[in-house]
């Protein structure tokens, strides 16, 4: 342990001398600050995949249906549904809906939002969640029916926030340049690299905003993003890229509020399976034996993550946690190795390559990884790249290991068919680990199959079970969401996908 412990000492500490600093300026008592650490993308909502495109647009368009806490779809622009048939899915809209140009929000909107992606007037990467719609149907002004060609029980969850927004009929590329939703927020303007801006929408349907203005300040540097906290000029941060030791710092701030809950981010390490020593399933188990999440939780972490039993986060109405342990047993990892015959030959049985990014917490992890593997005799390589490099190599499958999170993307089962199912190598899916099993395969297809979710948890727990077996992913630890902000800001209210969705409650206390 006290290895363990001199490799993280002395984490952050320029940042927490940067922390010290501090100067003040008089906030604007209309707008609140949130500091981001990049720009999104593309505010289009059926184009932008990526995390700050996502959040910032569930506040500026709405969704056909929302996500509660539970990670269950409830009523959003779609007040109630009914599933006739597996292949028919009826929904019926929320009345007097508009946009914020004006217009009506009508059924022939939502059925523009998914035919102008399923057609490819709209080149999206989310239009293969639709691959099974076989066309959408507005036989008035507040009624949607989507026909299916097969079965398809996550096309809930892709209609929910999230996925994709309702934009208005007829809209092309040029939404990305002025987005119009009809959300609790106005879109008002953008500038790559420097703030995303937007309004209250006072003629929202909802419940309304009740901050004026917020205004997205694009801070990528770690350092800079707790300055900017702690000197007054940014009221609001989630999750930022800074280390969890300067989350300890702000808290003793006394003009900060930390607030945390458990979060859906999981960290995971995937392996290889091509890869002649990686095939053989005593090895993968042998290294999550070998592998202490503990240490690295307390002194890494500093607390602010929980171990994880699968993919799927506990908030999910599919989780299982009853699988298959790793609990630290070098013992028995030593065991597994000696059987799948790798004896010991001068403290080392193998070498294997890691690949990472160039994230410091990544880098730290591994460090400690690479020493408790050692024990055991694997020999851990670490090789570490920009992440464009890195992310290539993976979707390449130029790897024996990799570490990255899933970010969003576990928060419904529909993750198994994604991440595991032998239809989905690259480029088509996530399954870079090119993990094969015919009956995880039929298990995959039985639950998609299936629209009842007393039906589907079963099938859902004995996938857990398997995957939990063979490891062909180790789920290491599930980040807690982190809000940091001042107390000029009050009624946050976080939730475990850790979005913007505290911006639509949140306050400003009139200063004085």
């Amino acid at each position: 342990m006290a290895r363990v412990s001199s490799i993280l000492a002395g984490v952050s500490i320029a940042v927490v001398i940067s922390l010290l600093l501090s100067c003040s300026g008089k906030p604007d008592p209309n707008t609140l600050v949130m500091v981001i650490e990049s720009s999104p993308t593309n505010l289009d909502p059926r184009v932008g995949i990526d995390g700050q495109s996502e959040r910032i647009d569930s506040l500026i368009f709405d969704y056909l249906l929302t996500r509660g806490d539970n990670l269950q779809v409830a009523p959003g622009l779609a007040e109630r549904w009914e599933i006739p048939d597996p292949l028919t899915y009826i929904f019926h809209l929320h009345g007097g809906v508009r946009f914020h140009d004006g217009r009506l929000l009508t059924a022939r909107d939502v059925k523009w939002t998914f035919d102008s992606m399923i057609s490819g007037k709209i080149r999206s990467p989310r239009g293969g969640a639709y691959r099974f719609v076989d066309r959408i149907d507005a036989p008035d002004d507040t009624t949607v029916v989507f026909h299916l060609k097969e079965p398809d029980s996550p096309l809930l969850w892709n209609l929910s926030t999230g996925a994709v927004g309702i934009v208005p009929y007829g809209s092309g590329i040029e939404l990305s340049a002025q987005p119009i939703g009809s959300g609790p927020f106005k879109f008002v303007s953008a500038e790559t690299d420097k703030e995303v801006i937007i309004e209250s929408n006072d003629d929202y349907w909802g419940d309304k905003a009740k901050i004026a203005r917020v205004r997205f300040a694009v801070v990528p540097d770690a350092t800079t993003q707790a300055l900017e906290l702690r000197k007054g000029s940014g009221d609001v941060i989630i999750n930022g890229s800074f280390p969890p030791d300067s989350v300890l710092t702000l808290e003793r701030d006394p003009r900060l509020e930390v607030e945390s809950g458990p979060g859906t981010r999981l960290a995971y390490l995937a392996f290889n399976l091509r890869d002649p020593i990686l095939k053989d399933v005593r090895v993968r188990q042998a290294i999550a034996y070998a592998l202490d999440r503990k240490p690295m939780i307390e002194y890494l972490w500093r607390n602010q993550a929980q171990p994880a039993r699968s993919v799927l986060p506990p908030q999910s109405w599919a989780y299982d946690g009853n699988v298959q342990r790793y609990d630290h047993d070098p013992a028995k990892a030593r065991a597994l190795l000696d059987a799948a015959g790798y004896p010991m030959v001068n403290g080392v049985r193998f070498h294997i390559t890691m690949k990472t990014s160039t994230d410091e917490n990544t880098r730290l992890m591994v460090a400690v990884m690479q020493q408790q593997l050692r024990e055991v005799g694997i020999a851990l390589d670490i090789r570490t790249f920009e992440f464009a490099t890195f992310f290539s190599d993976v979707v390449r499958g130029a790897f024996q290991m990799y570490g990255l999170r899933w970010i969003g993307g576990n928060e419904d089962p529909d993750i198994f068919e994604y991440a595991f199912h032998s239809e989905r190598f690259p480029p088509n899916g996530a399954n870079r680990s090119y993990y094969s099993n015919p009956k995880i395969d039929a298990l995959i297809d039985q639950a998609r199959r299936e629209t009842d979710a007393a039906v589907r948890k079963p099938i859902y727990f004995e996938i857990q079970r398997i995957l939990a077996e063979q490891e062909p992913y180790i789920d290491l630890w599930y980040l807690d969401n982190v809000l940091i902000h001042n107390k000029r800001v009050r009624n946050l209210k976080l939730n475990p996908a850790g979005n913007y969705d505290f911006l639509k409650t949140a306050e400003l206390v009139p200063e004085g």
